[in-house]
């Protein structure tokens, strides 16, 4: 009875513990999302980007966008929730609005392209996935000379 009962208990608290970690995977997941403000072309049309676009996450101002510049935000969690302060043309009104972006679980890095986004474009045309153009250093880069490569020869002086 009582290793049955021991049993019982050892297989709840793995189950538990499988459980806890399967939704940390997904709440705690962290996210680097850039915000571009680029003129975007998507079928056959052209959506250019504002003057000016003031992004604040967090209650925090995390980048101030001209045209054609990028900033970034570190997100945790599946949804993404920006305030932005929109200047469409310089010396023009602001117009300020919260959005709320649901990121994809399987991107780290979430490249959102403003305007396509406020034209109402589908998701396929403003969010796409962050590739470095910088390649990785290869192990060989990273090599560390050995001790014998600076081994020096000083004779008998000493």
């Amino acid at each position: 009875m009582s290793n049955k009962r021991s049993l019982m208990i050892r297989i709840c608290a793995v189950l538990a513990l499988i459980l806890i970690a399967a939704c940390m995977m997904v709440i705690g997941r962290g996210h680097t999302v850039y915000l571009d403000n680029k003129t975007l072309e998507y079928g056959g049309q052209t959506y250019t980007a504002p003057y000016k676009v003031t992004v604040t996450v967090k209650g925090e101002q995390v980048a101030k966008l001209y045209a054609k510049e990028r900033g970034s935000a570190d997100n945790v969690g599946q949804r993404f929730e920006m305030t932005l302060k929109v200047m469409q043309e310089k010396n023009g009104d602001e117009t300020t609005a919260t959005y709320q972006v649901k990121l994809p679980y399987k991107m780290d890095g979430v490249v959102i392209n403003l305007p396509g986004y406020f034209a109402g474009l589908p998701e396929e045309a403003w969010l796409s996935e962050f590739v470095s153009l910088i390649p990785e250093p290869s192990a060989e880069d990273g090599e560390v000379p050995s001790a014998d490569e600076f081994e020096m020869d000083l004779g008998d002086e000493f």
